[in-house]
């Protein structure tokens, strides 16, 4: 008599139950996108956004005080000596904007910093502009590349370097389990040199984001897909399965929301103004813009964020180094204890995996689940 009508009730339940648990991850990506990208980008709003007014004058410090409180903390008001002050401080992302009153008013911007802010700003003084009876000339003291009209593009291809960086993570990690840690740190080195060469073709020839300085794009995009590949390799070693959404949180979630791509930090709340200071994806965007638009001015910070996220990215896979050779020191020791197999040299895991009574497939179907999550299969 065959037993398969009375086995299917059973296996169909612990097939549910298996993708239910699986769909945990899903579910919680959802929440966490939801609450990053509506809480930073939903209702933006200028908070302490520093404009100048130039002149020297009662008139000049009038203004400026008129506007400070009328914009009741939205606006940081200050007033400048001369013009050529007012673009310097516009230049070195001192300031966003630089009213020039008069017969003719004139307002300075510098759109390469970031379009969304210069936006609020020309709004604000537009309707200065009115009150006098007066139209408002807007002069861009740093326009964008002529491949990048809304200043957006630096942003998007943050977005490219950073998917193909963590989706990378959880490949590595899971179809290179049998390999030794230290193939997998050079995977993700030599991985994160092809991620970059692919962003530079994006930012160049393909699109024309930036009409100069590809080399220092290059060497930005290959340290920051770096950093997050060897952080996602690390953390892989203890995280399993839950990789893919622990790297979500922290390379999308937490990073395209404060990288001030879209807002600065003067537009969002403040968590994530707070996380700008700091964070891989606002270090490259701002190092990009720093680069090819601000003659290099703050670049040093900027590239060291990047820096000290590579040195976590290592600290993390040495951690995990340590954590894998005790893991197959335990092993070794302990019959019947089945060893990891990414704790394993190259070639070593299914036989040993086999060895102490596991079987030589090891952990194959989580591995692919893993993979297809990571790049939205």
């Amino acid at each position: 008599m065959s037993a398969g009508p009375s086995a299917a009730p059973g296996s169909n339940a612990g097939a549910l139950r298996h993708v239910l648990s699986h769909l945990v991850t899903p579910l919680l990506m959802c929440v966490g996108m939801g609450l990053a990208y509506l809480g930073a980008f939903h209702a933006p709003e200028p908070h302490d956004l520093r404009v100048d007014v130039v002149g020297s004058g009662p008139s000049a410090q009038v203004l400026a005080q008129t506007l400070q409180d009328k914009g009741d903390g939205a606006l940081s008001v200050r007033t400048v000596a001369d013009r050529d002050t007012a673009v310097d401080h516009l230049m070195t992302q001192q300031s966003y904007g630089a009213y020039l009153p008069g017969k003719s008013p004139e307002l300075l911007v510098a759109t390469a910093s970031s379009d969304t802010s210069a936006t609020v700003v020309q709004k604000v003084f537009t309707e200065v502009a009115a009150g006098q009876g007066a139209p408002l000339d807007v002069t861009d003291v740093a326009p964008t590349a002529d491949g990048d009209p809304t200043g957006q593009g630096l942003f998007f291809l943050m977005v490219a370097v950073s998917i193909g960086s963590y989706a990378s993570v959880a490949v590595i990690g899971g179809a290179g389990a049998v390999l030794a840690l230290r193939i997998r740190a050079a995977l993700a080195i030599g991985t994160s040199f092809v991620v970059s060469l692919i962003g530079v073709a994006f930012a160049g020839p393909v699109f024309g984001l930036v009409d100069h300085g590809l080399g220092g794009l290059w060497a930005m995009a290959w340290l920051y897909s770096a950093g997050i590949l060897l952080v996602g390799v690390g953390l892989h070693t203890f995280l399993k399965r839950w990789t893919t959404l622990g790297v979500m949180a922290l390379f999308v979630m937490l990073n395209f929301t404060s990288s001030g791509g879209i807002f600065r930090p003067e537009l969002q709340p403040g968590f994530f103004g707070a996380l700008h200071s700091f964070w891989n994806g606002a270090g490259f965007v701002e190092g990009l813009r720093s680069h090819v638009y601000f003659d290099g001015y703050g670049l040093g910070g900027h590239v060291l964020v990047l820096a000290l996220w590579f040195v976590v990215g290592l600290a993390a896979v040495g951690v995990a180094g340590r954590a894998e050779a005790r893991r197959l020191r335990t092993a070794a020791v302990t019959p019947g204890t089945t060893a990891d197999p990414s704790a394993l040299p190259a070639g070593a895991a299914p036989a040993a995996a086999a060895g102490a009574g596991a079987s030589p497939k090891g952990d194959g179907a989580d591995e692919e689940e893993e993979m297809e999550e990571a790049v939205g299969v």
